[in-house]
């Protein structure tokens, strides 16, 4: 096997996707292995791409945010263009698991908050049960 393609197999296990995930983003035409009847080679180009919609997706990003990602690395040479948009919404993404992040910390106090309410309740009760 040429090591500059990989079937969807080497995909598969190389990166721990499915064939299925890989299918689907060929279908939403974020990947573009070529085609050998059914057979699909995964180029280079495939697999940085991949990594970049892994990447993409921990970070939690839409598909469609990763697609306009990718759709400027291929029309900007240079990669100014996507430079600058992945930095911006990268911002905004950490922002918006920052304020996510305080939410849930808020959330989990007012939780133990209620343990622990619940603890001392329960304590007076049980004590009073014995007591009776």
């Amino acid at each position: 096997m040429n090591d500059s393609v990989m079937t969807i197999r080497q995909m598969c296990e190389t990166y721990d996707v499915t064939a299925r995930t890989l299918r689907f983003y060929e279908s939403k035409e974020l990947l573009f292995p070529i085609r050998e009847g059914q057979k699909r080679l995964f180029t280079k180009r495939d697999r940085a791409r991949l990594k970049l919609i892994l990447r993409g997706k921990r970070f939690g990003f839409s598909l469609e945010e990763i697609r306009q990602l990718l759709d400027l690395y291929d029309a900007d040479d240079q990669q100014e263009v996507q430079l600058s948009r992945s930095y911006a919404m990268a911002r905004e993404r950490l922002a918006d698991m920052e304020r996510q992040r305080d939410e849930l910390d808020e959330t989990i106090a007012d939780l133990k908050e209620q343990l622990n309410w619940g603890a001392q309740r329960l304590a007076a009760l049980r004590q009073q049960q014995t007591n009776d």
